[in-house]
């Protein structure tokens, strides 16, 4: 089973950026499919963005053209660089992979996008 530490949240004004990464171990990371997904407060998990192990890519209507993910598998890292955030960007973001049936999430970072 993969375990997965998110890392790069914080407060950001709007308009600004930031880069999370989520660092995964114990298992074949290029193997995984890999997401992120938000918890704003008060509200339900969504998906934000998705990696397939070959590359692909989707992403919520919300935040296309405004979030990228991407992989790097020599450092079992999944990135989300995030611009041009709002404030109704900010909740609890989590990386989460798959293989199969299995799952693993991590234990979220907070993104807090306010002036």
């Amino acid at each position: 089973q993969v375990q997965l530490v998110e890392s790069g949240g914080g407060l950001v004004q709007p308009g600004g950026s930031l880069r999370l990464s989520c660092v995964a171990s114990g298992s074949i990371f290029s193997l995984y499919n890999m997401g992120w997904y938000r918890q704003p407060p008060g509200k339900q998990r969504e998906l934000v963005a998705l990696i397939s192990s070959a590359g692909s890519t989707m992403y919520a209507d919300s935040v296309k053209g405004q979030f990228t993910i991407s992989r790097d598998n020599a450092k079992n890292t999944v990135y989300l660089q995030m611009n041009s955030l709002k404030p109704e960007d900010t909740a609890v973001y989590y990386c989460k992979a798959q293989l199969g049936g299995a799952a693993s999430w991590g234990q979220g970072t907070q993104v807090t996008v306010s002036s």
